[in-house]
């Protein structure tokens, strides 16, 4: 059976993303599915996955999806067997991105309930992350200084995209390499990796990795996210990564941050790792991406914030007993084994 080539347009600014992708769509020849004939159901990727079995004579299909479709939810549904991704654009709206991604509100997806509203900026960060392709739109009137600031912080959150100013009609389109399940692409964990080269720079943004191996104090840490929130050491508009509270001392958790929103989710517990499994942090692993950012003072505070030479040689039971407040996780044993 005939792979169907789809292309995906996301973004949280709906009116200008239908706008570019129905144009998009008439460049490419493509079948063109607008975001409102996914609204109607609970799950519009997967309704979106149904509409590609239909029998298509054009080149290929390009499928506008509604403003909270996660980008990694495209990417897991289309990068299959009956379907190839060729490219997932997200168009981003240039004046009002840097507030956008500091914003502390959730937003609600239709058909579903309050829990699992996501937080704006952590679903304009990630369709950021994960394109191949974005399209800043509403720029012409920002100041070069700021237009710059803000092409730089893009490309240095997804570094191995595309970044383009929209014109219209929209540029002609390069397809890259199909998406594939696995993905690397989010500018944090190229930092990770030591492979982190944005295409687009500017003076004021910068990026940098941070690496600890004891475990963190969590009272220390409440107090230097209470200085990150104040711009103590710059703005941090995206920190993520692999940490380990000293509370539970076991568990390796996901840092994950966005403007004023943080979370710390636990990922694995080290007496579940097999032998073919690769330890994801033996302490901390962070990458930092921000404005005006001072890596020297922040770095400090991070190794404050770790347990010092008489705590760590303490040991994990006396660990459990520093105060922790941190909400606690329901899905893996806290517990100091």
């Amino acid at each position: 059976m005939r792979q169907v080539d789809v292309l995906a347009v996301i973004g949280t600014c709906a009116p200008e993303r239908g706008h570019y992708a129905s144009r998009l769509a008439e460049t490419t020849r493509r079948t063109f599915v607008p975001a409102h004939r996914l609204t109607t159901t609970s799950d519009p990727v997967e309704h979106a996955a149904t509409l590609t079995s239909w029998p298509c004579e054009s080149d290929g299909i390009l499928i506008e999806f509604p403003t909270t479709t996660p980008a990694t939810e495209v990417i897991g549904t289309f990068s299959g067997d009956a379907t190839t991704l060729t490219g997932v654009v997200c168009v981003a709206d240039a004046a009002h991105l840097l507030g956008d991604l500091r914003r502390d509100n959730n937003i609600h997806a239709a058909g579903t309930s309050p829990e699992h509203d996501t937080p704006y900026a952590k679903l304009t960060v990630t369709q950021l992350e994960y394109a191949s392709t974005i399209v800043l739109v509403n720029w012409t009137a920002l100041p070069t200084a700021t237009l710059s600031t803000v092409m730089g912080l893009v490309s240095h959150l997804s570094p191995r995209a595309r970044v383009h100013l929209h014109q219209d009609p929209p540029e002609p389109w390069r397809p890259g390499e199909p998406y594939t399940i696995a993905q690397d692409r989010p500018g944090w964990i190229g930092l990770l990796n030591d492979d982190h080269a944005p295409r687009l720079t500017d003076p004021g943004v910068s990026a940098f990795r941070y690496e600890n191996a004891r475990p963190l104090h969590p009272g220390r840490l409440q107090h230097l996210l209470d200085r990150l929130e104040s711009g103590t050491f710059g703005t941090v508009v995206r920190s993520a990564g692999f940490c380990r509270l000293a509370t539970r001392p076991h568990t390796v958790a996901l840092w994950d941050h966005v403007g004023h929103i943080i979370s710390f989710d636990p990922l694995t517990r080290d007496d579940e790792l097999t032998a073919d499994d690769d330890l994801l942090a033996l302490g901390q692993d962070l990458a930092f991406i921000g404005l005006g950012l001072d890596p020297t003072a922040l770095t400090t505070a991070l190794d404050e914030t770790a347990l010092t030479d008489a705590e760590f040689a303490a040991g994990p039971q006396h660990w459990t007993h520093y105060p922790d407040p941190f909400p606690a996780w329901i899905t893996v044993d806290n517990g100091a084994d």
